[in-house]
């Protein structure tokens, strides 16, 4: 499975333009970590609906560029907080962290 679906990117791409896809880039990289941390927050202090949040959000932007394997992740980890299962999450969310990192990469490398 590619990290970033090229379709998907290149249908966004046009949509939005060579300008815009480059801020969204930035804001998702900027935006990313943010939603991480709050995870493990949620996490840390048994807060589902915090965790859930930053899992719902965190999927969406990732299925935005067509970061499928990202994507994937956090809709399993925002699954486990709809169910109140944190206390299942287990390295799920380590392996989250280096899908980030993968998408991170490749994003960067996508810019324009």
């Amino acid at each position: 499975m590619p990290i970033i679906d090229k379709a998907t990117f290149d249908e966004l791409k046009e949509m939005s333009g060579e300008e815009f896809i480059n801020e969204l880039i930035d804001t998702f990289l900027e935006d990313a970590p943010k939603m991480i941390a709050e995870m493990k927050s949620g996490l840390d202090s048994n807060s589902v609906e915090t965790y859930r949040r930053a899992a719902h959000s965190l999927k969406s932007n990732a299925a935005t560029f067509g970061a499928s394997q990202l994507a994937a992740l956090a809709k399993e980890l925002e699954m486990l907080g709809k169910e109140n299962k944190l206390h299942e999450t287990g390295d799920r969310l380590r392996a989250l962290e280096e899908a980030y990192e993968s998408a991170c990469s490749e994003l960067k490398g996508l810019k324009s």
